[in-house]
């Protein structure tokens, strides 16, 4: 479908859940968060309802969040009603990684074709210092097992400011090596994110560069999301970076946002979307969910407003669905 300012919007990005398994420190305060009462939260079937009126509208590729997703019971169910959805065409998960290990196979079984993998350091002390959590060896373990199991692998890099050059060519040789596309995304100033800068990305570019000679654009790696992916030489490394803030792509976003709690949110920096779960408790009919949506999402904002000053902290990024 398209929303008023042209766009094309076919990707929907699913929150299951508020509760982490890690405290990051730019996504959670290390004492947590009240987490949302189990009645709360969406159902599978719920959740199931939306993705069928998304794909009459259009929409062909689901993301499914947190919080962290494997902590949610039975996810692996939901992922298989998911991609026997008419017209979805791509089911896709962001996760940490913790519980990846025992999950993998079922999640590829069930339809899941690939996993970003959040992952911001390769040095476990600096992990645990990030994540509060020392949970370095499962993520890595996780990672194995997804590829073993057929999964497309991303590395998702929350580029924060103490990030180093020798940490920039660690990520570099991990992606020559496992053959995994790394992701910098910069830091955005939601929630806990607000308290942290990041290097920027052409920073980031220089050091490359550097150690291993021109980039180049790849179009070899593909996703759903904005990612700009970059090789050098003979081309088994891929860097992407995701940028919101320094380099605005607000003109060529595709998505929204379901959070956990039934909210259809149109943009991370904006209050605008619509309820979803009182009309779903309250009987709406398919048609009436088709309407609903199809006038909410048609009034997407032109663009975000990052790089002014957002006052407060706001919500963190596990209430909203990263």
């Amino acid at each position: 479908m398209k929303d008023s300012c042209n766009r094309t919007i076919d990707y929907i990005r699913i929150s299951v859940t508020d509760r982490c398994n890690l405290r990051c420190l730019y996504c959670m305060p290390e004492e947590g968060i009240a987490p949302l009462r189990h009645e709360d939260i969406l159902t599978y079937q719920e959740i199931v309802r939306i993705c069928e009126a998304s794909a009459r509208l259009g929409i062909r590729k689901v993301k499914v969040t947190g919080g962290e997703p494997l902590v949610r019971k039975d996810i692996e169910v939901l992922i298989k009603e998911l991609a026997q959805i008419p017209g979805i065409e791509d089911v896709t998960m962001t996760t940490n990684g913790c519980l990846l290990k025992e999950k993998a196979a079922e999640l590829k079984a069930a339809g899941l074709s690939s996993v970003n993998v959040s992952l911001d350091t390769l040095d476990p002390q600096r992990f645990a210092r990030i994540t509060r959590r020392d949970s370095f060896d499962s993520v890595m373990e996780g990672i194995k097992s997804a590829q073993a199991a057929g999964l497309k692998v991303k590395i998702n890099c929350a580029v924060m400011e103490d990030l180093t050059k020798e940490e920039v060519l660690a990520f570099a040789r991990f992606s020559m090596e496992r053959k995994i596309p790394v992701r910098f995304i910069e830091m955005m100033p939601i929630g806990q994110g607000k308290n942290y800068k990041a290097m920027e990305n052409d920073d980031l570019a220089g050091i490359l560069s550097e150690a291993f000679g021109a980039l180049k654009e790849s179009r070899k790696v593909k996703g759903n999301g904005p990612a700009v992916y970059y090789t050098w030489g003979d081309e088994t490394g891929f860097i992407g970076f995701i940028s919101a803030v320094s380099h605005k792509f607000c003109r060529t976003c595709n998505r929204v946002r379901l959070t956990s709690d039934g909210f259809l949110k149109l943009c991370l920096d904006s209050p605008a979307g619509v309820d979803i779960k009182g009309p779903l408790r309250e009987g709406i009919s398919d048609d009436g969910l088709f309407d609903l949506m199809n006038q909410t999402i048609r009034n997407k904002p032109e663009s975000h407003h990052f790089e002014e000053d957002q006052g407060e902290t706001g919500p963190n990024m596990n209430q909203i669905g990263g």
